[in-house]
């Protein structure tokens, strides 16, 4: 967890010195709000609208290693840079653009992990639906950890708000339902 710690406090810093709007999601948010995962990246929501990913993947690029050749044509294509920490930790940047991800930015908390580390995180909530729309079993299994720490303290209109037009984009009914009946099997 240490590597993973000094790999966050690295991309965190470069992106506060340039005053980029940007939030740590996935394993490291699911430590804070859920139980203790098992990681090997530090995953990025990093505001570049739409139009300018360039101007931010080429600055990135110049402080951190890509991990893949072709890492910018990658970033454009997929909206996700792949890079690398000093101490060669993965760093995955999504490249956020839509509203919903915009909120995910600004409903960010710093969060105190340890004694020098505090790193800004997405809420409890954002991650519920990050987690519940990318819908991988491990995904689910993260979910479920948040629910059981978090359970009675979520906003489930929010998430039911936010989760349910990404789903109707994707052509997805059943991951609403599913989340549905997960909170009600651990209610109970």
């Amino acid at each position: 967890m240490i590597d993973l710690f000094e790999a966050a406090l690295e991309i965190q810093q470069f992106l506060l010195e340039r005053n980029w709007r940007f939030c740590i999601i996935g394993g490291m948010a699911v430590a804070r709000w859920g139980q203790p995962k098992a990681t090997q990246d530090v995953d990025i929501t990093l505001l570049t609208g739409f139009g300018d990913e360039q101007s931010y993947i080429k600055e990135i690029l110049t402080r951190f290693d890509a991990r893949i050749p072709d890492a910018d044509g990658f970033a454009l294509e997929n909206r996700v840079l792949l890079v690398s920490a000093s101490n060669g930790t993965p760093i995955d940047i999504s490249l956020g653009a839509i509203p919903f991800e915009v909120q995910v930015v600004e409903r960010a908390s710093s969060f105190r992990f340890a004694a020098g580390v505090s790193l800004i995180t997405c809420s409890a909530e954002d991650l519920v639906v990050l987690k519940a729309f990318a819908g991988r079993d491990d995904d689910w299994v993260a979910i479920r950890g948040v629910l059981i720490s978090q359970g009675p303290k979520l906003d489930w209109h929010y998430i039911d708000e936010q989760l349910l037009p990404l789903c109707e984009l994707k052509e997805d009914p059943d991951t609403p339902v599913r989340l549905t009946q997960l909170r009600r099997q651990l209610e109970h």
